[in-house]
């Protein structure tokens, strides 16, 4: 990795989900300042091999309450005005329930799907 585009990776959690996996990395600017990059990467076919199609947001601290508040309403929203009291139950239940090997914070990734 070149020394100039090197970023300081402090925290990093991964989340499987289905065909895709979300990754929430914290990392640190040459001036010991921080960021969150969430990255959605999706396996994809094509004649016998795969690759990876990559989405990013990067998050400054200065935009964390705002984004918070916006993700916590439309997901309130979701619950209160979209989803039928039985996915309600559902979702209410998955929420309380150990959390599986699948979606437990996982430090560390996989040498095939990281990147820089």
């Amino acid at each position: 990795m070149e020394e100039n585009n090197e970023k300081a990776e402090i925290y990093s959690q991964r989340v499987r989900a289905g065909k895709r996996t979300y990754f929430f990395d914290v990392k640190s600017t040459r001036s010991n300042d921080f960021y969150v990059t969430i990255t959605e990467s999706k396996r994809k076919f094509k004649d016998e091999t795969f690759s990876y199609e990559k989405h990013k947001i990067f998050l400054y601290k200065e935009d964390f309450v705002k984004f918070m508040e916006a993700l916590q309403g439309t997901i309130d929203h979701v619950k209160s005005e979209l989803l039928t009291e039985e996915a309600l139950a559902a979702l209410e239940a998955a929420e309380t329930a150990e959390p599986t090997a699948e979606l437990t914070a996982d430090a560390t990734f996989d040498e095939e799907l990281k990147w820089e």
